[in-house]
């Protein structure tokens, strides 16, 4: 099997994937027989000896699906999000963590002259990695992730100390599923798009806005959005992917399909795709509280 020329410089989608609703794969009582035949006949038409997906939660449920409908699939795990639990890390997420954390550097000259607090949104619709890491690496004074609801009071008297103390500015790093603890704060939904995902309103729109309100100090909401995907990957996104990539051909060529590549430590390993989808890897209690601890 011959692999294409590689591109290490880019980062991100180049083939143009669409989006499908998952119902479009999913068993006899919600897609016709046909669709799956017809995925079968595709590949042998097109003479292909294996479909390796790469890509995160949505895609590998998807190619979970098309593995047990039959077809020769071999999972890549690809995230920024980092939250496919068979893996210890996705690549793509260190490149996000490296912008998020350059982005951070460069706000607190900015907060600092002007004496305002920031909060800074990141990618992270249902974990709050991205936020933990890049938080922690940057010095944030606050992280605020979607595996905890925050409780408004705690965190308006966290960033208030600071100022007590005669600090001029505060960082609030916040992921953006994040949401405030029921009943601590008025928070605005916007319910949820054909694919079944929440949509959200903005956070650090809400939460700078509540802060502002609360402390008497200017609080401006900076939101890095899609700044975070695509670029220059970093060297260990490079050498990961590169890594996926030769072991999910090398179980391709042996045969062994329905399965994921997936990193344990420093070793490469293969895990069944069906048990990589059953859950998102999010961020543990001990691993937020440790953060707490040291920002």
């Amino acid at each position: 099997m011959r692999l294409p020329e590689a591109r290490p410089r880019r980062g991100g989608r180049h083939p143009g994937p669409r989006r499908h609703h998952p119902r479009l794969l999913a068993g006899p009582a919600r897609a016709p027989r046909r669709r799956r035949r017809a995925g079968q006949g595709h590949v042998a038409d097109l003479g292909l000896d294996a479909i390796i997906p790469i890509g995160g939660e949505g895609t590998l449920k998807a190619a979970n699906l098309l593995s047990e409908a039959g077809l020769p699939i071999v999972g890549v795990p690809k995230t920024i999000d980092n939250d496919i639990a068979s893996t210890d890390v996705t690549f793509g997420f260190d490149t996000a963590v490296t912008v998020a954390t350059e982005a951070l550097d460069r706000l607190k000259t900015t907060a600092e002259s002007h004496q305002r607090v920031l909060v800074v949104e990141v990618m992270g619709r249902h974990t709050g990695w991205i936020a933990l890491h890049s938080g922690m690496a940057a010095g944030a004074h606050a992280v605020v992730v979607p595996e905890r609801p925050f409780d408004i009071d705690e965190l308006t008297s966290r960033v208030g100390e600071r100022f007590e103390a005669g600090k001029r500015f505060a960082i609030v790093v916040v992921a953006e599923g994040a949401k405030p603890r029921e009943g601590s704060m008025d928070f605005k939904t916007a319910g949820t798009d054909i694919y079944g995902h929440e949509r959200f309103t903005g956070i650090a729109n809400q939460l700078s806005a509540e802060l502002e309100r609360r402390l008497g100090k200017e609080a401006r909401p900076v939101i890095l959005g899609h700044v975070q995907r695509g670029g220059t990957p970093t060297a260990y996104d490079r050498v990961l992917a590169t890594r996926f990539g030769w072991h999910a051909v090398e179980a391709a060529h042996r045969g062994e399909f329905g399965m994921l590549t997936a990193l344990r430590g420093t070793e490469i390993t293969m895990v069944p795709l069906a048990r990589a989808v059953e859950t998102l890897k999010t961020v543990p209690a001990d691993r937020y509280d440790e953060a707490e601890c040291v920002l």
